[in-house]
């Protein structure tokens, strides 16, 4: 079995090898981030912006930056030029790093720095065609949704409720508003127009957030970030999901419940054909 190469703290390993004390506060506590940067062709997507959330999500969180961002780009460098793929996706792991057990920061203490790649997988082009099942609950998590911490419990819980009902995904709702799914944010499209929650501490600003509205700008199609409620979401014309691996993804029903006829519709095929040109740029 192919053990590939890896980076923790310095030194590139094979995976099996990489090992952290069990003292380690992401360990302990979860104390600590991650960052997702798709790979196409060995270029990273939209690296600019995904480094931008990295560093907001480090500060955010109070641990010092380990490493300038050309740091970073060398880093990841090395691990994405070990792995034998074209088309990979690299998960960044930082943690406030390894002390004695006490809730309160430790002081002198120096980050744990992980990253690992595997080749990116893709939603196929029959599931693309057809649509995916979400299932709807109530959004349960914590309320600083906008940093993206490794602490990722409630997310868990929401994408182990899908998959016991045989859904891609768990569409969120808290006091009735549309929030995101547990991996993916969700935007709706009704008489044309496509709407997403507002970027809020109730939602990870996926970096697909940005993209999306520069699709829909450059393709005339209007998007407004707004609150929007349960009832607007079954009443759709078009459910969609975004994320690194989704990238533009239709739901075709939620609840068991047909999103406007059941099938995908035009704005995902504007936005998905979109999405593959920016990828190609």
């Amino acid at each position: 079995m192919h053990d590939p190469l890896v980076y923790l703290n310095g030194v590139m390993t094979p995976l099996s090898e990489a090992k952290i004390p069990v003292l380690d506060r992401g360990f302990i506590f979860g104390d600590g981030i991650y960052e997702v940067i798709p790979i196409y062709q060995r270029k990273l997507f939209r690296a600019e912006h995904h480094m931008a959330r990295l560093f907001r999500s480090l500060a955010a969180i109070g641990i010092t930056n380990p490493h300038t961002r050309d740091e970073w780009m060398v880093l990841i460098d090395q691990v994405v030029s070990a792995h034998p793929a074209d088309d990979q996706m690299v998960y960044l792991h930082i943690t406030r790093g390894v002390a004695k057990r006490a809730h309160a920061f430790p002081k002198d203490i120096t980050p744990t720095v992980f990253i690992m790649t595997n080749p990116i997988v893709l939603p196929s082009a029959a599931v693309r065609q057809t649509g995916v099942a979400c299932v709807s609950m109530e959004d349960k998590r914590w309320l600083r949704c906008e940093i993206k911490s490794i602490s990722l419990l409630g997310n868990v819980l929401a994408a182990q409720h899908a998959a016991e009902q045989d859904a891609v995904e768990s569409i969120q709702f808290r006091d009735g508003f549309l929030t995101e799914a547990s991996s993916s944010n969700v935007w709706i499209v009704k008489d044309g127009e496509v709407m997403g929650p507002p970027k809020d501490n109730l939602i990870l600003e996926g970096i697909r957030y940005g993209l999306i509205e520069e699709l829909c700008a450059a393709a005339g199609i209007t998007l407004s970030a707004r609150r929007i409620t349960r009832d607007e979401v079954f009443a759709a014309d078009e459910v969609l999901l975004t994320s690194a691996t989704k990238e533009v993804l239709p739901v075709s029903h939620i609840d068991g419940l047909p999103v406007g006829k059941g099938v995908p519709g035009p704005i995902y095929a504007k936005l998905y054909a979109a999405y593959q040109i920016a990828k190609a740029a």
